[in-house]
């Protein structure tokens, strides 16, 4: 599938209507195309999930989707590329979903694996990005690394993209954004900075990678965190790519691109 083709794809698959529903066409939309054969699931640390790869410091990768959707099946791609890269197994947890079970369940049920693993290294995308980064400022002893892919960072409005750039990403919009948040963290005010981890108190995260796009909503989630971060001495790689929308990752066969962060991943968790 090239990118003409994934975009239309996109478009054809909205991931829309109810919890149950969503999450059923978001994986239609991870895995364009045939079901790929998945590992076992797994438990670590009373959590559910998947291994890909093997060998080496486990890395612990938490998958987007808003906390409503998403899972090891949506990202089995991209966990099998960054295996391949870094010869590492890469173990993806099936966290509980929202609104079934809102926040804090995420967190601890994470908590659990990060316990279990003896310091892992960590990579999170969209609301995995969130997660990541709450438990980096609350718990930094349990990580050896962080990178976070177009995390959630701030819901104070403090952002501009957020509807600047609701018509030109076609995996995300500023309400959609809102209504996922609302399911899993709408009992939190804006400013908690389990919600808005960018209101935290930084100075303690692991060594951190933060890619965005130009062109997608949560770019400006990136831009301000990662400025907070590097101010409070937090080692920080950060990239900021052209013209791609959200999770853009999750397809590293039809974008150079997803591969190519994954890539720059591998280098920052070596």
């Amino acid at each position: 599938m090239d990118r003409a083709a994934l975009e239309r794809h996109i478009r054809d698959t909205p991931v829309e209507g109810s919890p149950a529903e969503m999450r059923a066409a978001f994986l239609r939309l991870a895995q364009a195309g045939d079901a790929p054969a998945l590992p076992q699931v797994a438990r670590v640390g009373g959590c559910d999930g998947r291994w890909f790869g093997r060998g080496g410091r486990p890395v612990v990768w938490l998958h987007g989707g808003g906390y409503v959707f998403g899972g090891s099946d949506t990202h089995a791609a991209p966990a099998r590329v960054l295996a391949g890269l870094t010869g590492r197994a890469i173990f993806v947890p099936d966290y509980p979903l929202a609104p079934e079970r809102p926040w804090p369940a995420q967190r601890d049920a994470v908590r659990g694996v990060l316990d279990a693993l003896d310091r892992p290294d960590v990579v999170g995308d969209s609301a995995g990005g969130h997660l990541g980064l709450v438990l980096g400022l609350s718990h930094p002893h349990l990580m050896r690394r962080l990178a976070v892919l177009s995390p959630n960072t701030d819901r104070s409005g403090q952002s501009t993209t957020r509807t600047r750039n609701s018509a030109t990403d076609l995996m995300n919009d500023d309400a959609q954004d809102r209504r996922l948040s609302d399911m899993a963290l709408g009992h939190l005010r804006d400013d908690d900075p389990e919600a808005s981890p960018l209101l935290g108190e930084l100075g303690t995260l692991p060594p951190l990678f933060m890619a965005a796009t130009t062109i997608e909503v949560l770019l400006d989630d990136t831009l301000l965190f990662a400025t907070r971060a590097g101010r409070e001495g937090v080692p920080l790689t950060l990239r900021v790519l052209p013209d791609l929308f959200h999770m853009w990752h999750l397809w590293p066969d039809a974008t150079p691109e997803g591969r190519g962060i994954l890539r720059d991943v591998a280098a920052h968790l070596a």
